[in-house]
């Protein structure tokens, strides 16, 4: 069997605060093989994005990626690098699309230079050859007359352009890994479907892997290899998508699928999860999904369920998975 390209095991970063120690991410394993995509899917405050940020060792203090944690990258355990290590990892072998274009673009700087600095970081190559690198890439993400959009600034591209932007800044050392966070934030249907569309593209075209953070099921149903689903800095349920929405075993994966309209039936009423995701400052005991979970009873909240094959490749952390499944929306 190939080894993964991405291992991760027991992943555990916490916030170290005034308040208390926020443990955003938890105990989170998986694994995803090269030129795979995993889907990581849950609500906001369920740590995809911490998750995120630690594989690419992007956690500032007070957070700190907490002894025993494993995140081994092509043979190598990036939480024991140094940092001239991680940086020759980080924007090269791995990158990461960001959700907010104008946040993570510089302003006073033209599209071209910034896609270009990449190359000139990683690879060493001289100004034109970087140029010609940003422009080739940009034009490979769908930009129009990549050339004279190279010259101009983030604020003179739509949304959905700037978006583009950051993919070809990802992809510029054809990284073996892409993660890509909420890529298609605070873009209108038809530019996310484009957005999501270029980057399976680009996968397949490219070869590499890429991790989807998203908070939609519907977003990975097509795209991704394998699903993993989050919840309080835990990985509650996992398994192909197939296999996910047929027989979703997990009540938190049940409610997000039902919180998805219906195509067949349009005047289905949406059901809605009672409730929010609690504090990472103060965990339920136990199951943390209980508090919220209509199934729950005292046992719940005894000790914390573990992540367990209860069919082929379909993994659930819940008690009453196998005894009791749960029914869909009709």
């Amino acid at each position: 069997m190939t080894a993964p390209l991405l291992s991760i095991r027991d992943l555990r970063t916490w916030f170290y605060t005034e308040a208390g120690v926020a443990r955003a991410v938890d105990g989170v394993s998986f694994d995803i093989g090269a030129g795979e995509t995993l889907g990581l899917v849950g609500e906001s405050g369920s740590g995809k994005s911490v998750t995120a940020l630690s594989i690419l060792r992007l956690i500032q203090p007070p957070g700190r990626i907490e002894s025993g944690s494993i995140i081994e990258f092509d043979g190598k355990d990036i939480v024991t690098l140094d940092d001239e290590e991680i940086r020759d990892i980080r924007g090269n072998r791995i990158s990461m699309i960001f959700q907010e274009p104008m946040s993570a673009l510089n302003p006073v700087f033209t599209i071209g230079d910034q896609v270009a600095e990449v190359a000139r970081v990683h690879a060493g190559v001289s100004r034109k050859e970087a140029w010609d690198r940003a422009v080739e890439m940009l034009a490979l993400t769908g930009m129009p007359d990549a050339e004279s959009r190279a010259k101009q600034y983030p604020h003179q591209l739509s949304g959905g352009m700037r978006q583009r932007v950051l993919i070809a800044m990802a992809l510029m050392m054809k990284p073996a890994l892409v993660i890509a966070d909420e890529p298609t934030t605070a873009l209108d249907v038809t530019i996310q479907a484009q957005i999501l569309d270029l980057i399976g593209e680009l996968k397949d075209r490219l070869g590499m892997a890429v991790v989807l953070i998203t908070h939609d099921l519907g977003v990975v149903a097509q795209r991704a290899d394998e699903v993993a689903v989050m919840y309080a800095g835990r990985i509650v349920e996992r398994a192909q998508p197939d296999v996910l929405f047929a027989r979703p075993l997990h009540p938190y994966t049940v409610g997000l699928m039902n919180s998805i309209p219906s195509i067949l039936d349009k005047r289905a009423r949406l059901e809605a999860i009672p409730g929010i995701v609690p504090s990472p400052l103060d965990w339920p005991s136990g199951c943390r999904f209980r508090t919220r979970c209509s199934r729950a009873q005292d046992d719940c909240a005894d000790a914390p369920p573990q992540l367990v094959e209860v069919e082929p490749s379909h993994w659930v952390a819940c008690i009453k998975a196998t005894t009791e499944p749960m029914a869909m929306r009709p």
